[in-house]
């Protein structure tokens, strides 16, 4: 069986000097020096049938992703770690090829995508009925988004209207920003101020603005804002608002693995791989080992978004 993932880009590592915190992931992934243990029991024969003969001949399947986005992908020295690299390394094991994750800004995954410049994107990237038309996604989770604020909730930020009035912080291209787009409307109309948005660059953007006082919240997916508030500071940084009766997170969406429309067979190849790992119960254990378990799918889907819509 062929080893799964590795690094390949220099400029993953340099964006991983931006990162706050890191050093608490528990992932573990493989090198292309370093073979990591078996996940799975083997390659599934349906799944590895499925994919398209390029890609079957090459052994190989990039995927694009905006490193470093904890808890999804990280690195710990030279070793990519996080739930995308530990899935890929189950899926390649079932398709029997290499996953090879590089670094491409999350803003233009989809142009690079387009570009054939990768195969897939695997860059904890929500599933939304826009992005179905250009592409299929192949679900990972099913979770909302949370508020991150200061310790101690300075501002009192209670639920998602309290942020009228206020300055907050987004990354660009991001499924939160039309959210905010919304309540910025939604904001002036009823009187309650307006709501300053700031797009910014990186995944860890928003959090350095928050540290520095400069917005008082950003919206994150519930996954991305358990694991800043846990490690940001040994804890001290940051606090989550989230929604007590919804545990999944505010408006819970789907996020998966993009492939372009028209590449239906490296869809169906990667449903088939992700169902097998599921069957097998990899796929739980994997979300458990990065306390992600409650996000979970009972079943292998493919454009959750529309099928919800």
């Amino acid at each position: 069986m062929k080893n799964i993932v590795k690094i390949t880009t220099a400029a993953a590592l340099a964006a991983m000097l931006g990162l706050t915190a890191c050093s608490g992931s528990s992932g573990s992934s493989a090198t292309a020096e370093e073979p990591a243990a078996a996940l799975t029991s083997g390659v599934d024969k349906a799944a590895e049938a499925a994919l398209p003969d390029a890609i079957r001949e090459a052994g190989v399947i990039r995927a694009a992703a905006g490193i470093p986005y904890p808890p999804f992908i990280l690195l710990e020295g030279d070793k990519q770690v996080g739930l995308d690299p530990d899935l890929a390394q189950a899926l390649g094991e079932k398709l029997d090829v290499k996953f090879e994750i590089g670094h491409q800004a999350f803003e233009t995954v989809i142009p690079a995508l387009q570009a054939k410049k990768f195969d897939i994107i695997m860059s904890g990237m929500n599933d939304t009925i826009e992005r179905e038309g250009t592409l299929n996604f192949v679900e990972e989770l099913y979770a909302g988004f949370a508020i991150v604020v200061k310790k101690g909730n300075p501002e009192g930020i209670k639920q998602l209207t309290d942020l009228c009035g206020t300055s907050v912080a987004v990354q660009k291209a991001s499924a939160q920003l039309g959210l905010l787009e919304d309540l910025k409307k939604e904001c002036v109309a009823s009187g309650a101020g307006d709501l300053d948005i700031q797009q910014l660059p990186t995944a860890q953007d928003p959090q350095t603005a928050l540290k520095a006082g400069r917005v008082v919240a950003f919206p994150v997916d519930a996954p991305v804002a358990a694991y800043t508030a846990a490690t940001s500071g040994d804890g001290k940084d940051f606090e989550i608002i989230s929604d007590p009766e919804h545990p999944a997170g505010f408006n819970p969406v789907y996020t998966g693995i993009g492939t372009l429309k028209s590449n239906t067979e490296l869809t169906e190849a990667l449903r088939l791989a992700m169902q097998a790992i599921i069957d097998e119960g990899v796929y739980q254990e994997i979300l458990d080992k990065h306390n992600l378990g409650a996000y979970a799918t009972d079943e292998a889907i493919v454009n959750g978004a529309g099928k919800e819509g």
